[in-house]
């Protein structure tokens, strides 16, 4: 790595194998052709290739149900520069569930065979306490929360000391960022949990999770609630730690809600950013700003434009995402026009999870109990990534509680956990029975070759938060994750044996981030925490 900055052309070559001058000749992608750029990754651990592969560019039957339009916002070519997945090699974690497939895999590493989880520290956050139309969100995090976790050089420490704002006696060479339910973004040293750097304004509560870009000093962050104007998506200049970008009302978009609860990425050079207003963003990007290149906007015939607050899988030139009506739908990035459509039945919020079998890519998702009404079905499935076809299709009957007031929906929240080592060939998941099972909420782990349920483990309460792993050096998997009711579970993947549980926050509705053999995490109220798995 290094905080020297490249044409941004450049890395374009070291991952086509193209030279730099070629390159420089034909590229029209960039915002500003004399724009630099920080390179955050290492390229040198980047597989070259000559060209990219790209999946075919078709439409499938399934698809035309879909009312689309695809808007160019500009001239420049739109197709991908390279289909390698840059987060695999960035220093850190950088992006919601750590990389393109979306698949957690986080590197949590322990020794033996754990027997318990400590506290190590707690950081508590501003409590917004002013009531709004969409009620008094407080502080601390929500759904889906997760930390970014990012290891600078030294390098790249003293550039910030002498390029950025805010910084404290903590920032080092590790540091956490997250955006709060009270609407500001915190920069914390893991170690120690005390702030890197003052926090930041962020106008409205943020529920999602934000990313960094692995090209750029850009952490991007969409808002979750309209308490004040504009409302919309952002881009942070951590160089000048600063809010440098803000995109609000979009006038073009077929659905008036405007949040941005997805975590967006960086693919083959550019920012795909999907939106809660049925709309599918693709930016160029440069230091602190990001153009709109084009945006695609879709509905189902006959029904209202759905809203997106996955955040999109992706492999090579498709990338995958569900929305509020349960529709399943990969798009190719290239042209932005979709590819295939399933109809998963039901409100679907948790992201879609990639796992490639012998080269084909194969998708995970599942859907909650909603729109079914009080008494449902959780369709979780299994797809073949490249036409939309069904593997298997497993059902698992929850409810729906509350009053029409204030409901609690059932069905999977979380985003899925694909195991490996020992655990290779299952799949993790918290599923809200809501009283249709064992109890409110399961630790469910299913076959990714049929589908069956392998083992359901009861939780002490509902779960919206998303499983991770953590291996040891025989590569035995064991899932940490936490409930509602502010309860921390450590589970033995293989067998599903409850290892340890206590209470030891308020909700956890966020997912974890995880280094080493901790796990970082916020809850509802005011906090983040950071716990060790021993």
């Amino acid at each position: 790595m290094s905080v020297k900055s490249l044409n941004s052309l450049c890395i374009i070559a070291l991952l086509t194998g193209s030279a730099c001058n070629s390159v420089a000749n034909n590229n029209q992608n960039s915002i500003d052709d004399d724009s630099s750029k920080t390179v955050m990754i290492d390229s040198s651990k980047i597989e070259v290739v000559s060209t990219p592969k790209f999946l075919p560019d078709t439409m499938f039957a399934s698809a035309n149900v879909l009312e689309f339009k695809v808007e160019t916002k500009l001239e420049s070519s739109g197709e991908l520069n390279f289909v390698e997945d840059l987060y695999r090699n960035t220093p850190g974690i950088f992006t919601f569930r750590a990389n393109l497939y979306r698949d957690a895999d986080m590197g949590g590493k322990i020794t033996g065979t754990p027997t318990t989880i400590e506290k190590v520290w707690s950081f508590t956050t501003d409590y917004d306490s002013q009531p709004t139309k969409y009620g008094t969100w407080g502080g601390g995090s929500g759904w889906t929360g997760q930390p970014i976790y990012v290891k600078w050089t030294d390098e790249q420490v003293e550039h910030f000391k002498q390029t950025s704002k805010g910084l404290t006696s903590e920032f080092s060479n590790e540091e956490i960022i997250f955006g709060s339910l009270c609407s500001k973004v915190y920069f914390l040293n893991p170690n120690t949990g005390k702030p890197s750097r003052t926090k930041l304004d962020a106008g409205n509560t943020i529920k999602g999770t934000g990313s960094i870009d692995p090209e750029y000093y850009n952490y991007y962050l969409g808002q979750g609630v309209p308490c004040r104007t504009p409302f919309g998506c952002m881009v942070y200049d951590l160089e000048k730690h600063e809010r440098t970008f803000m995109y609000g009302q979009d006038p073009g978009a077929w659905r008036a809600w405007g949040a941005y609860d997805s975590s967006p990425v960086d693919v083959g050079g550019f920012l795909i950013w999907p939106g809660e207003n049925g709309s599918v963003y693709k930016y160029v990007r440069e230091q602190g700003n990001i153009k709109l290149h084009s945006v695609l906007r879709y509905k189902v015939k006959g029904r209202n434009a759905p809203g997106i607050e996955s955040s999109i899988c992706v492999y090579n030139n498709y990338g995958y995402f569900c929305d509020n009506h349960g529709n399943v739908i990969c798009i190719n990035l290239n042209t932005m026009k979709p590819v295939w459509r399933y109809d998963n039945h039901d409100d679907s919020d948790g992201t879609v999870v990639c796992r490639p079998e012998n080269g084909t890519p194969y998708i995970y998702t599942a859907s909650e109990v909603d729109k079914q009404g009080f008494s449902g079905t959780c369709y979780f499935v299994k797809l073949n990534g490249v036409d939309g076809s069904v593997v298997w299709e497993t059902k698992i009957p929850c409810k729906r509680t509350g009053t029409s007031g204030h409901t609690l929906d059932g069905g999977m929240y979380c985003t899925p956990l694909v195991g490996k080592g020992n655990c290779d060939g299952m799949l993790f998941a918290n599923i809200c029975r809501n009283s249709a099972g064992k109890s409110n909420g399961e630790f469910t782990a299913i076959s990714t070759e049929d589908g069956s349920i392998i083992y359901a483990k009861p939780l002490k309460q509902f779960a919206w938060s998303s499983p991770v792993a953590f291996y040891n050096e025989n590569d035995e998997a064991f899932i940490f994750t936490g409930d509602a009711s502010g309860n921390a579970y450590l589970f033995n993947g293989k067998t599903g044996e409850q290892i340890f549980t206590k209470v030891m926050a308020n909700n956890f509705e966020s997912s974890p981030v995880v280094i080493g053999n901790s796990a970082i995490v916020g809850s509802r109220i005011n906090g983040i925490h950071k716990f060790v798995i021993k």
